[in-house]
Protein backbone atom coordinates (compact mmCIF):
# COMPACT_ATOMS: atom_id res chain seq x y z
CA UNK A 1 0.00 0.00 0.00
CA UNK A 2 0.79 3.32 0.67
CA UNK A 3 4.13 3.97 -0.65
CA UNK A 4 3.77 7.72 1.26
CA UNK A 5 1.59 6.40 4.14
CA UNK A 6 4.62 4.70 5.35
CA UNK A 7 6.25 8.17 5.92
CA UNK A 8 3.03 9.06 7.45
CA UNK A 9 3.57 6.11 9.91
CA UNK A 10 6.76 6.14 10.74
CA UNK A 11 8.07 9.56 10.82
CA UNK A 12 7.54 12.39 13.63
CA UNK A 13 5.65 15.09 12.51
CA UNK A 14 8.62 17.48 12.08
CA UNK A 15 9.71 15.00 9.80
CA UNK A 16 6.28 14.48 7.75
CA UNK A 17 6.26 18.17 7.92
CA UNK A 18 9.64 18.65 6.39
CA UNK A 19 9.08 16.22 3.11
CA UNK A 20 5.73 17.04 2.56
CA UNK A 21 5.82 21.11 3.12
CA UNK A 22 9.76 21.97 3.12
CA UNK A 23 10.07 23.76 0.45
CA UNK A 24 7.88 26.78 1.77
CA UNK A 25 11.31 27.40 3.63
CA UNK A 26 13.26 27.99 0.54
CA UNK A 27 15.51 30.97 -0.44
CA UNK A 28 14.76 31.94 -3.84
CA UNK A 29 18.09 30.94 -4.64
CA UNK A 30 17.62 27.74 -3.88
CA UNK A 31 14.48 27.46 -5.20
CA UNK A 32 16.20 27.92 -8.78
CA UNK A 33 18.84 25.57 -8.01
CA UNK A 34 16.24 22.96 -7.93
CA UNK A 35 14.36 24.32 -10.89
CA UNK A 36 17.81 24.39 -13.00
CA UNK A 37 18.63 20.85 -11.91
CA UNK A 38 15.50 19.37 -12.51
CA UNK A 39 15.44 20.81 -15.73
CA UNK A 40 18.62 19.38 -16.92
CA UNK A 41 17.61 15.82 -15.52
CA UNK A 42 14.43 16.53 -17.80
CA UNK A 43 16.13 17.64 -20.62
CA UNK A 44 18.24 14.06 -20.37
CA UNK A 45 15.48 12.25 -20.41
CA UNK A 46 13.35 13.76 -23.04
CA UNK A 47 16.41 13.67 -25.15
CA UNK A 48 16.17 10.21 -26.26
CA UNK A 49 12.05 11.02 -26.72
CA UNK A 50 10.81 10.69 -30.52
CA UNK A 51 8.14 12.89 -29.91
CA UNK A 52 9.80 16.06 -29.07
CA UNK A 53 12.23 15.08 -31.69
CA UNK A 54 9.22 14.67 -34.37
CA UNK A 55 7.83 18.28 -32.47
CA UNK A 56 11.27 20.21 -32.75
CA UNK A 57 12.46 18.32 -35.91
CA UNK A 58 16.35 19.12 -33.71
CA UNK A 59 18.02 17.79 -30.89
CA UNK A 60 17.10 19.24 -27.66
CA UNK A 61 19.59 21.46 -26.44
CA UNK A 62 22.02 20.30 -23.67
CA UNK A 63 21.82 23.85 -21.26
CA UNK A 64 19.35 25.78 -20.28
CA UNK A 65 20.47 28.93 -21.45
CA UNK A 66 20.39 27.05 -25.12
CA UNK A 67 16.96 25.34 -23.94
CA UNK A 68 15.16 28.95 -23.53
CA UNK A 69 16.47 30.44 -26.69
CA UNK A 70 16.30 27.55 -29.12
CA UNK A 71 13.24 25.84 -28.18
CA UNK A 72 9.96 27.77 -29.11
CA UNK A 73 7.25 28.32 -27.21
CA UNK A 74 4.62 25.58 -27.46
CA UNK A 75 0.27 25.14 -27.35
CA UNK A 76 -1.46 21.72 -27.63
CA UNK A 77 -1.68 21.99 -31.02
CA UNK A 78 2.01 21.02 -31.58
CA UNK A 79 1.58 17.97 -29.60
CA UNK A 80 -2.26 17.07 -30.43
CA UNK A 81 -1.06 14.80 -33.39
CA UNK A 82 0.79 12.37 -31.61
CA UNK A 83 -1.16 12.47 -28.20
CA UNK A 84 -4.32 12.28 -29.17
CA UNK A 85 -6.89 9.90 -28.89
CA UNK A 86 -4.01 8.41 -26.36
CA UNK A 87 -1.58 7.35 -28.85
CA UNK A 88 1.55 5.55 -27.87
CA UNK A 89 3.56 5.80 -30.37
CA UNK A 90 6.37 8.38 -29.94
CA UNK A 91 6.63 8.12 -26.34
CA UNK A 92 9.83 6.97 -24.42
CA UNK A 93 8.01 4.60 -21.78
CA UNK A 94 3.86 3.35 -21.47
CA UNK A 95 2.04 5.70 -19.38
CA UNK A 96 0.67 4.76 -15.86
CA UNK A 97 -2.68 6.39 -17.28
CA UNK A 98 -3.74 8.95 -19.28
CA UNK A 99 -5.36 12.75 -18.29
CA UNK A 100 -7.94 14.34 -20.47
CA UNK A 101 -8.96 17.73 -20.13
CA UNK A 102 -11.82 19.04 -22.20
CA UNK A 103 -10.57 21.92 -23.09
CA UNK A 104 -12.37 24.85 -25.18
CA UNK A 105 -14.61 24.10 -28.27
CA UNK A 106 -15.06 20.27 -26.90
CA UNK A 107 -11.61 19.46 -28.39
CA UNK A 108 -10.20 17.21 -25.93
CA UNK A 109 -6.56 16.93 -24.84
CA UNK A 110 -5.02 13.95 -23.51
CA UNK A 111 -2.29 13.74 -21.38
CA UNK A 112 0.05 10.71 -20.76
CA UNK A 113 1.18 10.46 -17.26
CA UNK A 114 4.47 8.75 -16.29
CA UNK A 115 4.98 6.74 -12.91
CA UNK A 116 7.37 9.02 -11.51
CA UNK A 117 4.73 11.60 -12.20
CA UNK A 118 1.75 10.29 -10.48
CA UNK A 119 4.40 9.01 -7.67
CA UNK A 120 4.78 12.83 -7.59
CA UNK A 121 1.49 13.62 -7.61
CA UNK A 122 0.68 11.06 -4.72
CA UNK A 123 3.24 13.15 -2.99
CA UNK A 124 1.78 17.15 -3.44
CA UNK A 125 -1.27 15.66 -2.72
CA UNK A 126 -0.69 14.53 0.56
CA UNK A 127 1.02 17.90 1.24
CA UNK A 128 -2.98 19.66 0.37
CA UNK A 129 -4.24 17.37 3.06
CA UNK A 130 -1.41 18.35 5.51
CA UNK A 131 -2.18 22.60 4.84
CA UNK A 132 -5.83 21.94 4.22
CA UNK A 133 -5.90 21.00 8.42
CA UNK A 134 -3.08 23.32 9.10
CA UNK A 135 -3.59 26.50 10.91
CA UNK A 136 0.25 27.17 11.95
CA UNK A 137 3.60 25.87 10.34
CA UNK A 138 4.34 22.59 11.36
CA UNK A 139 0.86 21.31 12.39
CA UNK A 140 -0.01 17.79 11.27
CA UNK A 141 -3.70 16.57 11.41
CA UNK A 142 -3.88 13.77 9.42
CA UNK A 143 -3.09 9.97 9.64
CA UNK A 144 -4.60 6.07 8.79
CA UNK A 145 -8.14 6.58 8.12
CA UNK A 146 -8.43 9.79 7.36
CA UNK A 147 -11.94 10.79 6.21
CA UNK A 148 -11.97 12.88 2.44
CA UNK A 149 -15.46 13.51 0.88
CA UNK A 150 -14.54 14.46 -2.87
CA UNK A 151 -16.75 16.32 -5.10
CA UNK A 152 -14.49 16.28 -7.95
CA UNK A 153 -14.90 14.81 -11.63
CA UNK A 154 -13.79 11.10 -12.02
CA UNK A 155 -10.87 9.93 -14.02
CA UNK A 156 -9.60 10.52 -16.36
CA UNK A 157 -9.55 14.12 -15.65
CA UNK A 158 -7.14 15.52 -13.70
CA UNK A 159 -8.97 15.82 -9.88
CA UNK A 160 -10.54 12.68 -10.28
CA UNK A 161 -6.76 10.91 -10.81
CA UNK A 162 -5.51 13.22 -7.81
CA UNK A 163 -8.30 11.39 -5.82
CA UNK A 164 -7.26 7.99 -6.79
CA UNK A 165 -3.62 8.44 -6.26
CA UNK A 166 -4.35 9.46 -2.51
CA UNK A 167 -6.01 5.88 -2.05
CA UNK A 168 -3.15 3.77 -3.70
CA UNK A 169 -0.34 6.21 -1.74
CA UNK A 170 -2.02 6.19 2.26
CA UNK A 171 -4.55 4.34 4.19
CA UNK A 172 -7.67 6.74 3.36
CA UNK A 173 -11.61 6.37 3.15
CA UNK A 174 -12.82 7.87 0.00
CA UNK A 175 -16.22 9.51 0.16
CA UNK A 176 -17.82 7.77 -2.31
CA UNK A 177 -15.62 5.56 -2.98
CA UNK A 178 -13.65 6.51 -6.21
CA UNK A 179 -13.92 2.70 -7.60
CA UNK A 180 -17.93 2.61 -7.27
CA UNK A 181 -18.77 5.74 -8.80
CA UNK A 182 -16.12 6.38 -11.49
CA UNK A 183 -18.86 5.67 -13.95
CA UNK A 184 -21.59 6.69 -12.16
CA UNK A 185 -23.44 10.58 -13.70
CA UNK A 186 -21.28 13.52 -11.50
CA UNK A 187 -24.65 14.73 -9.60
CA UNK A 188 -25.03 11.19 -8.24
CA UNK A 189 -22.20 10.87 -6.41
CA UNK A 190 -22.09 14.24 -4.95
CA UNK A 191 -25.83 13.41 -3.76
CA UNK A 192 -24.85 10.02 -2.39
CA UNK A 193 -21.08 11.02 -0.82
CA UNK A 194 -23.58 13.73 1.52
CA UNK A 195 -25.90 10.96 2.27
CA UNK A 196 -23.14 8.07 3.04
CA UNK A 197 -20.92 11.22 4.86
CA UNK A 198 -24.19 11.84 7.49
CA UNK A 199 -23.52 8.26 8.53
CA UNK A 200 -19.63 8.48 8.26
CA UNK A 201 -18.64 12.00 9.01
CA UNK A 202 -16.36 13.85 7.23
CA UNK A 203 -12.97 15.18 8.15
CA UNK A 204 -12.12 16.88 4.75
CA UNK A 205 -13.57 18.28 1.76
CA UNK A 206 -12.47 18.40 -1.49
CA UNK A 207 -14.53 20.33 -3.55
CA UNK A 208 -14.83 22.70 -6.79
CA UNK A 209 -16.02 25.98 -5.01
CA UNK A 210 -19.05 26.94 -7.26
CA UNK A 211 -20.46 23.47 -6.11
CA UNK A 212 -19.93 23.88 -2.56
CA UNK A 213 -21.69 27.48 -2.52
CA UNK A 214 -24.67 25.63 -4.41
CA UNK A 215 -24.81 23.29 -1.58
CA UNK A 216 -24.16 24.88 0.95
CA UNK A 217 -27.68 27.13 -0.24
CA UNK A 218 -29.78 24.05 -0.62
CA UNK A 219 -28.90 22.68 2.34
CA UNK A 220 -29.64 25.20 4.76
CA UNK A 221 -33.19 25.85 2.22
CA UNK A 222 -34.15 22.25 2.78
CA UNK A 223 -33.25 21.90 6.48
CA UNK A 224 -36.18 24.51 7.35
CA UNK A 225 -38.90 21.97 6.51
CA UNK A 226 -36.36 18.87 7.27
CA UNK A 227 -38.18 15.58 7.56
CA UNK A 228 -36.80 12.18 8.76
CA UNK A 229 -36.58 9.60 6.49
CA UNK A 230 -35.85 5.88 6.71
CA UNK A 231 -32.28 6.36 5.53
CA UNK A 232 -31.57 8.71 8.83
CA UNK A 233 -32.64 6.54 11.51
CA UNK A 234 -29.19 4.80 12.00
CA UNK A 235 -27.90 5.32 15.38
CA UNK A 236 -24.98 7.59 13.99
CA UNK A 237 -27.05 9.78 11.71
CA UNK A 238 -29.91 10.56 14.31
CA UNK A 239 -27.16 11.32 16.72
CA UNK A 240 -25.52 13.83 14.09
CA UNK A 241 -29.19 14.87 13.36
CA UNK A 242 -29.58 15.81 16.82
CA UNK A 243 -26.51 17.53 17.86
CA UNK A 244 -26.80 19.58 14.27
CA UNK A 245 -30.28 21.03 15.65
CA UNK A 246 -28.86 21.64 18.60
CA UNK A 247 -26.15 23.84 17.89
CA UNK A 248 -28.00 25.68 15.14
CA UNK A 249 -31.67 25.85 18.09
CA UNK A 250 -28.46 27.69 20.33
CA UNK A 251 -27.48 30.20 17.58
CA UNK A 252 -30.98 30.19 16.59
CA UNK A 253 -30.96 29.71 12.76
CA UNK A 254 -31.22 26.89 10.44
CA UNK A 255 -29.15 24.16 10.20
CA UNK A 256 -25.73 24.61 8.42
CA UNK A 257 -23.74 21.77 6.64
CA UNK A 258 -21.03 22.95 9.50
CA UNK A 259 -23.50 21.27 12.18
CA UNK A 260 -23.82 18.05 10.80
CA UNK A 261 -19.75 18.01 9.40
CA UNK A 262 -17.24 19.94 11.53
CA UNK A 263 -14.53 19.69 8.96
CA UNK A 264 -10.59 19.31 9.99
CA UNK A 265 -10.00 20.81 6.82
CA UNK A 266 -11.29 22.16 3.52
CA UNK A 267 -10.01 22.13 -0.55
CA UNK A 268 -11.37 24.32 -2.62
CA UNK A 269 -10.41 25.12 -6.67
CA UNK A 270 -11.71 27.52 -9.16
CA UNK A 271 -11.70 31.08 -9.77
CA UNK A 272 -14.04 32.27 -7.47
CA UNK A 273 -12.66 30.88 -4.35
CA UNK A 274 -11.34 33.76 -3.15
CA UNK A 275 -14.72 36.08 -3.82
CA UNK A 276 -17.01 33.42 -2.05
CA UNK A 277 -14.46 32.59 1.00
CA UNK A 278 -16.39 33.83 3.52
CA UNK A 279 -19.70 32.55 2.16
CA UNK A 280 -17.76 28.74 1.93
CA UNK A 281 -16.98 29.75 5.82
CA UNK A 282 -20.59 30.47 6.67
CA UNK A 283 -21.59 27.50 5.40
CA UNK A 284 -18.98 24.70 6.02
CA UNK A 285 -17.10 26.84 9.01
CA UNK A 286 -13.77 26.38 7.53
CA UNK A 287 -11.23 28.64 5.47
CA UNK A 288 -10.51 26.91 2.08
CA UNK A 289 -7.16 25.87 1.11
CA UNK A 290 -6.67 26.93 -2.30
CA UNK A 291 -4.95 25.08 -5.27
CA UNK A 292 -3.54 25.74 -8.83
CA UNK A 293 -2.90 23.02 -10.92
CA UNK A 294 -4.17 21.65 -14.57
CA UNK A 295 -3.99 18.31 -16.12
CA UNK A 296 -1.09 18.92 -18.34
CA UNK A 297 1.22 18.71 -15.11
CA UNK A 298 -0.74 18.33 -11.96
CA UNK A 299 -0.57 20.42 -8.88
CA UNK A 300 1.57 23.49 -9.43
CA UNK A 301 0.92 26.02 -6.39
CA UNK A 302 -0.71 25.88 -3.04
CA UNK A 303 -1.41 28.18 -0.37
CA UNK A 304 0.50 28.08 2.88
CA UNK A 305 -0.91 27.45 6.23
CA UNK A 306 -2.29 30.71 6.81
CA UNK A 307 -4.62 30.40 3.82
CA UNK A 308 -3.26 33.69 1.92
CA UNK A 309 -1.89 33.29 -1.33
CA UNK A 310 -0.47 30.75 -3.11
CA UNK A 311 3.42 29.36 -3.42
CA UNK A 312 4.92 27.45 -6.54
CA UNK A 313 6.82 23.57 -6.04
CA UNK A 314 10.03 24.34 -7.30
CA UNK A 315 9.20 20.37 -7.91
CA UNK A 316 6.36 20.87 -10.09
CA UNK A 317 7.22 21.77 -13.42
CA UNK A 318 10.00 24.47 -14.67
CA UNK A 319 8.31 27.98 -15.12
CA UNK A 320 8.86 30.94 -17.10
CA UNK A 321 6.54 33.98 -17.32
CA UNK A 322 5.97 36.52 -19.90
CA UNK A 323 5.50 39.57 -19.13
CA UNK A 324 1.75 41.40 -20.03
CA UNK A 325 3.62 44.03 -22.09
CA UNK A 326 5.11 41.15 -24.07
CA UNK A 327 1.97 39.08 -23.71
CA UNK A 328 -0.22 41.76 -25.39
CA UNK A 329 2.32 42.19 -28.38
CA UNK A 330 1.89 38.29 -28.76
CA UNK A 331 -1.88 38.77 -28.42
CA UNK A 332 -1.77 41.48 -31.38
CA UNK A 333 0.69 39.82 -33.59
CA UNK A 334 0.78 36.38 -33.22
CA UNK A 335 4.31 35.58 -35.32
CA UNK A 336 5.70 37.73 -32.77
CA UNK A 337 7.63 35.80 -30.11
CA UNK A 338 7.49 37.21 -26.54
CA UNK A 339 10.44 37.12 -24.64
CA UNK A 340 10.33 35.16 -20.95
CA UNK A 341 11.67 36.08 -17.33
CA UNK A 342 12.41 33.33 -14.39
CA UNK A 343 10.77 33.17 -11.13
CA UNK A 344 13.61 35.13 -9.57
CA UNK A 345 13.38 37.73 -11.86
CA UNK A 346 9.58 38.50 -11.74
CA UNK A 347 8.04 42.21 -10.24
CA UNK A 348 5.01 42.23 -7.41
CA UNK A 349 2.03 43.71 -8.46
CA UNK A 350 2.55 42.36 -12.25
CA UNK A 351 0.92 40.22 -14.76
CA UNK A 352 2.54 37.29 -16.46
CA UNK A 353 1.26 34.29 -18.86
CA UNK A 354 2.92 31.27 -17.13
CA UNK A 355 4.82 29.17 -19.26
CA UNK A 356 5.64 25.80 -18.18
CA UNK A 357 8.18 22.93 -19.48
CA UNK A 358 7.47 19.26 -17.37
CA UNK A 359 9.15 17.53 -14.88
CA UNK A 360 8.95 13.94 -13.79
CA UNK A 361 9.13 12.45 -18.17
CA UNK A 362 6.03 14.34 -18.59
CA UNK A 363 6.07 15.53 -22.20
CA UNK A 364 5.43 19.72 -22.57
CA UNK A 365 8.13 21.97 -23.73
CA UNK A 366 7.51 25.53 -22.66
CA UNK A 367 4.32 25.17 -23.28
CA UNK A 368 1.67 27.79 -22.86
CA UNK A 369 -1.13 27.01 -20.43
CA UNK A 370 -3.16 29.81 -21.39
CA UNK A 371 -3.33 31.54 -17.92
CA UNK A 372 -2.68 34.77 -16.44
CA UNK A 373 -1.18 35.19 -12.82
CA UNK A 374 -0.54 37.71 -10.52
CA UNK A 375 2.87 38.10 -8.53
CA UNK A 376 1.28 39.47 -5.25
CA UNK A 377 4.61 39.96 -3.71
CA UNK A 378 7.99 38.51 -3.17
CA UNK A 379 7.76 37.30 0.11
CA UNK A 380 4.68 36.02 2.70
CA UNK A 381 6.44 38.25 5.46
CA UNK A 382 3.44 36.83 7.92
CA UNK A 383 4.49 33.08 7.18
CA UNK A 384 8.05 33.65 6.99
CA UNK A 385 8.39 32.71 3.30
CA UNK A 386 10.54 33.72 1.41
CA UNK A 387 9.21 32.94 -2.47
CA UNK A 388 7.37 35.38 -4.67
CA UNK A 389 3.48 34.95 -4.21
CA UNK A 390 0.93 34.42 -6.96
CA UNK A 391 -2.72 34.29 -7.41
CA UNK A 392 -4.68 32.98 -10.58
CA UNK A 393 -6.09 36.22 -12.36
CA UNK A 394 -7.72 34.75 -15.31
CA UNK A 395 -7.53 32.30 -18.60
CA UNK A 396 -5.92 34.32 -21.26
CA UNK A 397 -8.80 33.54 -23.99
CA UNK A 398 -11.14 35.01 -21.43
CA UNK A 399 -10.74 38.32 -21.48
CA UNK A 400 -13.30 41.11 -23.04
CA UNK A 401 -11.95 44.28 -24.34
CA UNK A 402 -13.76 47.46 -24.66
CA UNK A 403 -12.16 50.09 -27.32
CA UNK A 404 -8.43 49.27 -26.36
CA UNK A 405 -9.01 50.75 -23.01
CA UNK A 406 -10.04 48.35 -20.12
CA UNK A 407 -10.09 44.32 -20.22
CA UNK A 408 -12.08 42.78 -18.36
CA UNK A 409 -11.29 39.27 -17.17
CA UNK A 410 -13.83 36.23 -15.81
CA UNK A 411 -12.91 37.19 -12.00
CA UNK A 412 -13.50 40.75 -12.02
CA UNK A 413 -16.83 40.60 -13.88
CA UNK A 414 -17.69 37.86 -11.25
CA UNK A 415 -16.73 39.92 -8.15
CA UNK A 416 -18.89 42.88 -9.58
CA UNK A 417 -21.91 40.21 -9.78
CA UNK A 418 -21.32 39.20 -6.46
CA UNK A 419 -20.69 42.34 -5.15
CA UNK A 420 -24.13 43.59 -5.75
CA UNK A 421 -25.06 41.38 -3.60
CA UNK A 422 -27.71 39.64 -6.04
CA UNK A 423 -28.62 36.06 -5.58
CA UNK A 424 -28.55 34.10 -8.84
CA UNK A 425 -27.90 31.10 -10.36
CA UNK A 426 -24.97 31.55 -12.74
CA UNK A 427 -24.29 33.99 -15.65
CA UNK A 428 -22.49 34.15 -18.90
CA UNK A 429 -20.88 37.29 -20.43
CA UNK A 430 -19.88 38.26 -23.67
CA UNK A 431 -18.54 41.12 -26.07
CA UNK A 432 -21.69 42.46 -28.31
CA UNK A 433 -22.28 45.45 -30.57
CA UNK A 434 -24.72 47.82 -29.46
CA UNK A 435 -25.77 50.56 -31.98
CA UNK A 436 -22.43 50.19 -33.60
CA UNK A 437 -20.24 50.32 -29.99
CA UNK A 438 -18.90 47.48 -28.06
CA UNK A 439 -20.58 46.32 -25.09
CA UNK A 440 -20.01 43.63 -22.43
CA UNK A 441 -23.36 41.87 -22.53
CA UNK A 442 -24.13 39.79 -19.56
CA UNK A 443 -26.33 37.09 -19.70
CA UNK A 444 -27.60 36.08 -16.15
CA UNK A 445 -30.60 34.17 -13.71
CA UNK A 446 -31.67 35.93 -10.65
CA UNK A 447 -32.71 34.17 -8.03
CA UNK A 448 -35.22 36.57 -7.37
CA UNK A 449 -37.45 39.14 -9.29
CA UNK A 450 -35.51 42.20 -10.22
CA UNK A 451 -35.45 44.96 -12.78
CA UNK A 452 -32.79 44.08 -15.34
CA UNK A 453 -32.07 47.80 -16.12
CA UNK A 454 -31.40 48.59 -12.22
CA UNK A 455 -29.15 45.32 -12.08
CA UNK A 456 -27.05 46.87 -15.06
CA UNK A 457 -26.66 50.09 -13.36
CA UNK A 458 -25.55 47.86 -9.79
CA UNK A 459 -22.68 45.86 -11.90
CA UNK A 460 -21.69 49.04 -13.63
CA UNK A 461 -21.19 50.86 -10.17
CA UNK A 462 -18.77 47.85 -8.99
CA UNK A 463 -17.16 47.50 -12.15
CA UNK A 464 -16.34 51.26 -12.10
CA UNK A 465 -14.86 50.65 -8.21
CA UNK A 466 -13.03 47.54 -9.01
CA UNK A 467 -11.44 48.78 -12.02
CA UNK A 468 -9.74 51.94 -12.52
CA UNK A 469 -9.99 51.69 -16.54
CA UNK A 470 -13.41 50.82 -16.78
CA UNK A 471 -14.14 53.86 -14.42
CA UNK A 472 -11.97 56.02 -17.07
CA UNK A 473 -14.58 54.52 -19.75
CA UNK A 474 -17.48 56.67 -18.03
CA UNK A 475 -15.36 59.58 -16.50
CA UNK A 476 -13.44 60.21 -19.81
CA UNK A 477 -15.18 58.64 -22.99
CA UNK A 478 -19.37 58.82 -21.58
CA UNK A 479 -19.21 54.95 -22.10
CA UNK A 480 -21.21 52.87 -20.28
CA UNK A 481 -20.78 49.39 -21.90
CA UNK A 482 -22.98 47.12 -19.64
CA UNK A 483 -26.09 45.52 -21.16
CA UNK A 484 -28.50 43.02 -18.83
CA UNK A 485 -30.47 40.11 -20.05
CA UNK A 486 -32.28 38.59 -16.86
CA UNK A 487 -33.18 34.90 -18.01
CA UNK A 488 -36.31 32.96 -16.24
CA UNK A 489 -35.67 30.69 -13.32
CA UNK A 490 -33.93 27.12 -14.14
CA UNK A 491 -32.68 28.64 -17.50
CA UNK A 492 -29.33 26.79 -16.75
CA UNK A 493 -30.70 23.57 -15.47
CA UNK A 494 -32.64 23.58 -18.92
CA UNK A 495 -29.16 24.23 -20.37
CA UNK A 496 -27.37 21.77 -18.50
CA UNK A 497 -29.99 18.98 -19.13
CA UNK A 498 -30.37 20.00 -23.04
CA UNK A 499 -26.25 19.14 -23.67
CA UNK A 500 -26.46 16.15 -21.62
CA UNK A 501 -29.38 15.04 -23.98
CA UNK A 502 -26.87 15.72 -26.76
CA UNK A 503 -23.80 13.44 -25.08
CA UNK A 504 -21.86 16.65 -24.32
CA UNK A 505 -18.98 15.88 -21.77
CA UNK A 506 -19.39 17.12 -18.39
CA UNK A 507 -17.18 20.53 -18.46
CA UNK A 508 -19.47 21.28 -21.39
CA UNK A 509 -22.71 21.56 -19.16
CA UNK A 510 -23.22 25.00 -18.84
CA UNK A 511 -21.85 27.92 -21.09
CA UNK A 512 -18.54 29.57 -20.63
CA UNK A 513 -18.90 32.61 -18.31
CA UNK A 514 -16.82 34.61 -20.58
CA UNK A 515 -17.07 35.05 -24.71
CA UNK A 516 -19.83 32.10 -25.20
CA UNK A 517 -20.67 31.51 -28.68
CA UNK A 518 -23.40 32.29 -30.77
CA UNK A 519 -24.87 29.03 -30.66
CA UNK A 520 -24.48 28.56 -26.69
CA UNK A 521 -26.25 31.96 -26.24
CA UNK A 522 -29.03 31.19 -28.58
CA UNK A 523 -29.51 27.15 -26.89
CA UNK A 524 -29.79 29.35 -23.57
CA UNK A 525 -32.18 31.85 -24.47
CA UNK A 526 -34.36 29.29 -25.82
CA UNK A 527 -34.43 27.60 -22.90
CA UNK A 528 -35.92 30.80 -20.79
CA UNK A 529 -39.36 30.45 -20.27
CA UNK A 530 -39.74 34.30 -20.89
CA UNK A 531 -38.22 33.96 -24.17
Amino acid sequence: MAIEGEYLRSLDKEKIWQRYCGFFDFSIKEFMDIQNTLLLEQLELISQNPLHKEILKADIPNTIEEFRKLVPLTTYDNYAPYLGNCKEDFLLEKPCCWGRTSGRGGKPKWVPYTQKAIDWLGRVSITTLILACASKKGEVNIGDGIRVMQNVPPRPYFTGIGAWVLTQQMDIKMIPPTDKYENQPFEKKIEDGFKMALHTGVDILGSLTTILIKMGERFTEQSKGLKISRDMLHPKTMSRLIQAFLRSKKEKRAILPKDLWPLKGLLCYGMDTNIYKQQIIHYWGKEPLELYGCTEVGMIAIQAWNKKWLTFSPFAVFLEFIPEEEWLKNREDNSYQPPTILMDEVEPGKLYEIIITSFHGMPFLRYRLGDLIRIISLEDKEAGIKLPQMMFESRADSIIDISGFTRLDEKMIWQAIANTGMPHEDWAARKESALDKPVIHIYIEPKDSIDAKDLECSIHEQLKSLDKDYNNLENMLGIKPIRVTTLSKGSFQNYLEEKRKAGAELAHFKPPHINASDSDIKTLLSLTSDQ
